[in-house]
């Protein structure tokens, strides 16, 4: 998270093969639905908004350890430790037979003479005519390298900024990868730089605005790694007056799931992670969903934001209460978040 910034953005859809997977109507608490299988289809109208389903808190945990691992030395731009993280990230991409956006997957930017790269993977459409729109999800999986010492340990792991978005991201790409279900195309966007005042995102913000790309809505995810225990909502998103982004993630996975955070208002969190450039390109719905505006989190940019921190139930549940709004974006026949100027 970029000094005073939070979170994110992200967007996917489900769709139709050759076997059918339904969900019913029992208590979340009870079992996880495992990840179907290429072929599989979630039909999201038997989907349960409590359910837990498809992303697991183990899977989470997992990427999120290794991304916050002191191996990785805080991920700071150019170095070694981001570097490790990108192979990683390109890997999970290859796994999940995500294409390359580009010729590659890294998107190379010079920052200050350092070579810097976002890792950016595409999943085209199903549909002739939607698959010619575009949802990006995104996160950035860069952080601060070092911070002030505490108990003669300077790394700033950055678990919950922003290994926790990164693992979001990382395993709805996979579903929606295995699953092939999205009639509008998807562009999977990981993020350098964002500690270095968002230098990344601008970058393929800028790039995708001069290819023209018909881009409908981009979802960031940025700290989603702590609950908040005294909200009628489980996430805010940044800029929520900006759009009717909030109110249609409600209606799609009939929850009160999202809604305003006085916090983020007061310190202007949309202006501070990787939504905002694209926002200023496309002056579109781009928006950020967190968990936490720093009130309830005290380990930012600190030594101690580590893997161990962090809710992975918590995680597993929003991130699963999100998929049917994900695949509503798109899927849906038209547009329909849109700016509140409109």
């Amino acid at each position: 998270m970029k000094k005073i910034s939070i979170l994110l953005i992200i967007i996917f859809s489900f769709g139709c093969k050759s076997s059918t997977v339904v969900i019913n109507n029992e208590d979340a608490s009870q079992n996880i639905i495992p990840k179907p299988s290429k072929g599989d289809v979630i039909m999201a109208s038997s989907l349960n908004s409590d359910k837990r389903y498809l992303v697991s808190s183990e899977e989470l945990k997992n990427i999120v350890e290794y991304m916050a691992s002191d191996e990785l030395n805080g991920r700071d731009t150019g170095s070694e430790g981001i570097e490790k993280a990108a192979i990683f990230i390109e890997n999970s991409f290859m796994k999940s037979n995500i294409k390359p956006y580009f010729t590659t997957y890294r998107d190379s930017f010079n920052l200050k003479g350092v070579n810097a790269y976002n890792i950016v993977g595409f999943i085209e459409g199903t549909d002739a005519t939607l698959k010619k729109e575009i949802v990006i999800i995104g996160a950035h999986y860069d952080h601060i390298g070092t911070a002030k010492q505490v108990n003669e340990d300077i790394i700033a792991n950055g678990a919950n900024d922003n290994a926790a978005g990164t693992s979001a991201v990382l395993e709805i790409a996979d579903y929606l990868a295995a699953t092939k279900n999205n009639k509008r195309s998807i562009i999977i966007a990981l993020f350098s730089a964002e500690e270095k005042g968002l230098k990344g995102s601008e970058h393929l913000a800028e790039k995708l605005k001069a290819q023209n790309i018909n881009l409908y809505t981009m979802l960031n995810f940025e700290m989603i790694g702590v609950p908040f225990t005294d909200r009628p909502y489980e996430a805010f998103i940044t800029g929520f007056e900006l759009s009717n982004m909030s109110a249609k993630i409600n209606e799609y996975t009939n929850t009160s799931l999202t809604g305003f955070s006085e916090v983020a208002k007061k310190y202007d969190l949309f202006k501070h992670s990787d939504n905002y450039p694209f926002y200023q390109a496309f002056k579109l719905p781009c928006q950020t969903i967190s968990s936490c505006d720093l009130s309830n989190y005290n380990y930012y940019h600190h030594v101690d934001d580590e893997a161990d921190k962090l809710d992975y139930n918590h995680m597993e549940r929003l991130i699963n209460k999100l998929l049917p709004a994900i695949e509503s974006m798109c899927n849906t026949p038209t547009k329909e978040i849109k700016m509140n100027n409109e």
